[in-house]
């Protein structure tokens, strides 16, 4: 595991909702919200009101602008997330999960806590100076995000439809080149 599993959480659930917003645009309804905070083990307030649906999808442009920023770039958004939030760190114990940390209230609307936990485990990232693991899709036709967790670094597409596409891409090239 490269960072704790909050971390590691945190940045895919942020990684999947800016990819939501790629076309086919998925999370449009307050059902996949439910069924995505579900996925990602969200605790907290939840009202799956189009409100809130709307507030979490308005999210998406800022936590794009985080997730491929350079290092410090990163501090300044972090910092400005996180002031903006008047977010306090504090150890949190619930479900199967060990201690770890939350910075705002379970009460906080979610799209607030979405963007705190989001900077809070993007600390961990420029702490450890680890920006690299966080990019954008190789595929020419895809801006999806990609969060490598891997030990050898090797993820490049979005998705495996992504990585597919080019891989059948370069096999007909092959093909093509050797008739």
């Amino acid at each position: 595991m490269t960072f704790t599993h909050d971390t590691e959480a945190s940045l895919q659930a942020a990684v999947e909702l800016v990819n939501s917003a790629s076309d086919p645009a998925t999370l449009s309804t307050p059902d996949q919200l439910t069924e995505f905070l579900e996925r990602w083990e969200y605790t907290g307030r939840h009202d799956g009101t189009m409100r809130e649906l709307e507030e979490v999808q308005d999210l998406r442009p800022r936590l794009r602008e985080l997730l491929t920023a350079d290092r410090d770039h990163a501090v300044t958004l972090v910092n400005t997330m996180l002031a903006g939030a008047h977010a306090v760190p504090q150890l949190s114990r619930h479900g199967r999960h060990d201690w770890h940390v939350h910075a705002v209230s379970g009460t906080e609307p979610l799209a607030v806590r979405m963007i705190v936990e989001t900077a809070m485990a993007m600390v961990d990232v420029i702490r450890a100076d680890e920006m690299s693991r966080l990019g954008v899709c190789a595929d020419d036709t895809c801006d999806g995000i990609v969060l490598d967790l891997s030990r050898n670094r090797s993820r490049r597409f979005c998705s495996t439809t992504c990585g597919n596409r080019n891989a059948v891409a370069a096999y007909r090239a092959r093909q093509a080149e050797q008739h």
